[in-house]
């Protein structure tokens, strides 16, 4: 066994409290009850108060936040406020990049219409459209957006002036 003079630390402060808990216990006392034993149940007298202490109750001030989900929830708008999610906060769903290179144009029957700046970012879209309809479930919930359709800009259109042809028009005089 090692002499005090020989601990250091730790170890020196672990044999002090084994030799205290040995001197406790010597004397009938119950020594490093803290640890070992159960802990000694609080006793109540009467009944229990029915006011709000300091803990959360229902009773308390709610958030805004948490009143307007809840009555949308009892009216039955819970759908349409996540659709209104998609489409109001659409750069927080899909991400600040996505967002600033496709905007979305309407949702109709679990359909979400994508329009992309470029024909390049309309392709990227359509291979990464399976983590995007997982990001937009995450932040909606499962079953508001089912599937997206995704189109590119739209071409440039030749039909000038108030006047139209249909047909070629000048471009037919060439054979």
């Amino acid at each position: 066994m090692a002499l005090p003079s020989d601990l250091k630390g730790i170890d020196l402060v672990r044999r002090t409290l084994e030799e205290a808990r040995a001197a406790a216990r010597a004397q009938g006392k119950d020594a490093g009850r803290g640890r070992t034993a159960a802990p000694v149940p609080r006793r109540v007298a009467g009944r229990r108060r029915t006011w709000s202490g300091p803990g959360p109750d229902v009773r308390d001030p709610q958030p805004l936040g948490r009143l307007t989900r809840d009555m949308a929830k009892k009216r039955g708008w819970s759908a349409r406020v996540a659709e209104g999610t998609v489409l109001g906060q659409w750069a927080t769903v899909v991400g600040h990049q996505i967002a600033d290179h496709a905007t979305p144009t309407g949702l109709s029957e679990g359909v979400l219409s994508v329009t992309a700046e470029s024909t390049a970012w309309a392709t990227q879209l359509r291979m990464i459209q399976a983590q995007l309809l997982a990001k937009i479930a995450a932040a909606v919930g499962n079953g508001v957006v089912t599937s997206l359709k995704i189109t590119g800009p739209t071409a440039p259109s030749w039909r000038k002036g108030p006047r139209h042809i249909a047909g070629r028009g000048p471009r037919d005089t060439y054979g």
